[in-house]
């Protein structure tokens, strides 16, 4: 029986992020209306990954706001991966607070995280349109550094955000050239705060970009994140033909994801199993 890996996500430093990241609710530059709070409390923390772990999800992602990894943030979080490990050993921890340097990804490993993850988003020529307050060669410095940390890799982007095939095609094969161990695929939804104004993907469209990330990289575990309820409805049986090996389950940073137990009767009624180890 085919095995789907269930990877869930908690934003534990929302909002009043200074980059200018043109798809993302947290900018201090859009004002979005989303919760805004610097650390989320490690008992709320770690309820959150008991009780998600408790479903099924062998992945937990602890993501921040803001460009990158001060000292602060990485006690925070080392603390968090630490006290998580300690009551839930078999959680695959991975870490999202971009932009990171050797040595801070060493000391995460150290304290339990298993992974890093920072998306490349889209590609390079394609990056200045989208953000002009960092630079693509940025991002792809910290995916280096995270495999010089002996940590996995998880990297992909969004697809949707005015760029074109050929852009889509340098992206995967940036992406190709790490071999992350994971590569998340997220489509754009608009909002009003922000200033790109593409319209949602069309499912078929959505179809292609799975199709070629999984031609481009097939030993990775292709991940569907933001946008798939939206894109994809509730007919999602189409995206696991397409190779995916797991999806997002519960919510997203600042967007409400279905409700868990609804991704894994739909799990069930085509058939698949949850996977029980990182191999799957």
């Amino acid at each position: 029986m085919r095995e789907i890996f269930l990877c869930s996500i908690s934003n534990v430093s929302s909002g009043d992020c200074p980059e200018d990241c043109a798809y993302c609710t947290q900018s201090a530059h859009h004002q979005g209306k989303i919760r805004r709070y610097k650390y989320k409390k490690p008992e709320e923390v770690l309820e959150e990954a008991k009780y998600l772990h408790s479903l099924g999800a062998l992945g937990f992602c602890l993501v921040t706001s803001g460009r990158g990894l001060d000292d602060q943030k990485c006690e925070y979080i080392a603390s968090l991966a630490a006290s998580i490990k300690k009551e839930v050993p078999h959680l695959h921890l991975i870490a999202c607070c971009g932009r990171a340097d050797v040595e801070s990804l060493k000391h995460l490993k150290k304290h339990g995280v298993d992974s890093y993850n920072h998306n490349l988003e889209t590609a390079q020529n394609f990056f200045p349109q989208i953000c002009t307050t960092h630079t693509w060669e940025e991002r792809f410095e910290t995916c280096e550094n995270t495999l010089k940390a002996g940590l996995l890799l998880c990297s992909g982007g969004i697809f949707g955000l005015g760029e074109s095939f050929n852009d889509r095609i340098e992206l995967l094969r940036t992406l190709q050239s790490l071999t992350p161990a994971t590569t998340p695929i997220n489509f754009f939804i608009p909002s009003p705060s922000l200033p790109i104004k593409e319209k949602v993907m069309s499912a078929e469209e959505a179809l292609e970009c799975l199709s070629l990330a999984k031609e481009f990289l097939p030993k990775t575990k292709l991940m569907v994140a933001g946008g798939r309820e939206v894109v994809f409805g509730t007919d999602q049986r189409e995206i696991f033909d397409c190779g995916v090996d797991a999806i997002v389950l519960g919510d997203y940073l600042t967007a409400k994801g279905d409700a868990p137990k609804k991704d894994l009767e739909m799990l069930a009624n085509y058939g698949f199993a949850i996977a029980t180890s990182c191999d799957a």
